[in-house]
């Protein structure tokens, strides 16, 4: 999806709907400053206001992604490979959330390790010691659920047995026994328990 051509139509569409950026922004109660960004090219609409933005300037969804009103001619090219292209997005929007995961989990060990070796190269009393690891173990304790909140929503989990992929509850994530990211959690399809490997595709 071109997002310059599409800010461009979004100013347009506004304007001849008479409206203000400001005006705009209150009719979905959001900022004129998330309107501006839009209409420049360096944002897209959220999902969550996408279809109140669409009736507002009245025109459909596959007309604001594809940045032109589409003729009834090319609607299902456009609409299929603006479905390409947001499935392709997301993915790559999944790998860039595990990375960053990954580097939650090493930034925060790092105190953890410092810490263990300080007390066993430093000479000090079993107090401190204890202190100092367990004011190490913070920055671990406060990743973690960033962490797995991450996990949860990026990607999918494949059950083995019948090769459904799955978004799981925040709760199953936490829960559920894991190496690496392989969890053994129950498949909402065909509820058995199984280990279920991290993919990023839905297919």
């Amino acid at each position: 999806m071109d997002q310059a051509k599409i800010g461009k139509f979004i100013a347009k569409c506004r304007k001849d709907k008479g409206l203000t950026q400001m005006q705009l922004a209150e009719k979905l109660n959001i900022t004129d400053r998330a309107v501006s960004k839009w209409e420049t090219g360096k944002a897209m609409p959220d999902s969550s206001v996408m279809l109140e933005l669409c009736d507002i300037l009245k025109i459909t969804v596959n007309d604001l992604l594809s940045g032109e009103v589409v003729t009834m001619d090319n609607y299902n090219k456009e609409l299929e490979s603006n479905l390409l292209e947001m499935i392709k997005q997301k993915e790559q929007a999944d790998k860039r959330l595990l990375k960053i995961e990954i580097v939650m989990g090493v930034i925060s060990v790092l105190p953890l390790v410092a810490a263990a070796i300080i007390v066993c190269i430093v000479p000090m009393e079993e107090w401190k010691a204890a202190l100092l690891v367990g004011l190490s173990l913070i920055p671990l304790l406060i990743a973690t659920p960033f962490a797995i909140k991450i996990e949860q929503k990026a990607g999918y989990y494949e059950c083995p047995k019948c090769k459904h992929r799955h978004i799981p509850k925040y709760s199953s994530v936490f829960m559920a026994m894991h190496i690496n990211r392989t969890r053994y959690m129950r498949c909402p399809k065909c509820n058995k328990r199984s280990w279920q490997k991290k993919v990023i595709s839905k297919d």
